[in-house]
């Protein structure tokens, strides 16, 4: 059944989208990886939050270790695969070299790309090229944080990143730290099909949904219905055209922090590893279809 249901989710995708029927995508997709896959598919992970802001807390786990832990996971996984060329933003020492350079000698150009990329946006909407619609609630973040969001994406057009994979851990408002929430599950969140690299997240998305919900349950957050979320204004998909149509990207939040499982060392390591798997063959299975 959670296999017919996936597949039944990404048909509705493809029909959604406006792209090919899914048993076409899997000829023409296979096809097309190949042509790829004469270079190795440039892939960055980018593990949540940091030690600075590090997003949802439940008692002393905080969602940057979480993220960071699973992340390094993945990265290691797809490091073994001479088809991929993984890149990951943060290790356990904070930024790597590479991004926290970046960061430090490109933000005047970055902050330049953001207000460029929302004038540009503003102008498409005054115009009707562009229809905002309803979104699942996000948090508010820091400029700093959104200012580094699209300093990602700036680098991944430059660098012709072919996937971005955003890792993270859901919440919602609740009384304290230390509080037990209502809901629970996993999500997936994808380019909303206006934007120029729709298409393909999605599939990309479905792929890797295909795979965890072998395991885990969809969120239970009546927001999150489906567990496969088209969205206008997270940074990490390419909110106002930041993203390359070619750059796939796609943000997984995979599950409630104060879930039972993250609650306890030894199940939270082993979710970790599960997670990890079940994220790369979804990578792996989109790239490389099997005929």
């Amino acid at each position: 059944m959670a296999k017919f249901i996936s597949t039944f989710l990404i048909a509705f995708l493809c029909a959604t989208l406006g792209v090919a029927p899914l048993s076409a995508i899997a000829k023409t997709g296979a096809s097309k990886t190949q042509a790829e896959a004469i270079k190795p598919i440039r892939i960055l992970i980018v593990p949540g939050h940091d030690d600075e802001v590090w997003g949802a807390q439940y008692k002393n786990m905080k969602e940057a270790s979480m993220t960071l832990a699973l992340g390094t996971q993945i990265f290691n996984l797809l490091k073994k695969d001479k088809r991929f060329e993984v890149y990951i933003t943060r290790n356990s020492n904070g930024y790597t070299k590479d991004f926290a350079d970046y960061f430090t000698n490109h933000m005047d150009e970055i902050k330049s790309f953001k207000q460029i990329a929302k004038t540009q946006m503003a102008g498409q909407l005054a115009a009707g090229l562009f229809v905002q619609k309803k979104n699942t609630p996000h948090a508010s973040v820091k400029e700093i944080v959104a200012d580094r969001l699209y300093g990602l994406n700036k680098w991944a057009n430059e660098n012709n990143i072919d996937a971005m994979i955003h890792i993270h851990f859901d919440d919602y408002p609740r009384p304290h730290a230390w509080t037990i929430g209502d809901y629970k599950g996993f999500a997936i969140y994808m380019p909303e099909s206006q934007f120029p690299n729709a298409a393909n997240s999605a599939l990309l998305a479905g792929n890797i949904f295909a795979q965890l919900e072998k395991k885990y349950i969809t969120s239970t957050y009546p927001e999150e219905k489906g567990g496969l979320i088209p969205d206008q204004k997270l940074i990490a998909l390419g909110a106002n055209d930041t993203l390359l149509p070619s750059t796939r990207s796609v943000l997984v939040e995979y599950g409630y922090i104060y879930q039972k499982i993250f609650r306890n060392s030894n199940t939270r390591h082993q979710a970790y590893k599960t997670m990890a798997d079940l994220t790369t063959k979804g990578i792996t299975n989109y790239f490389f279809p099997k005929n």
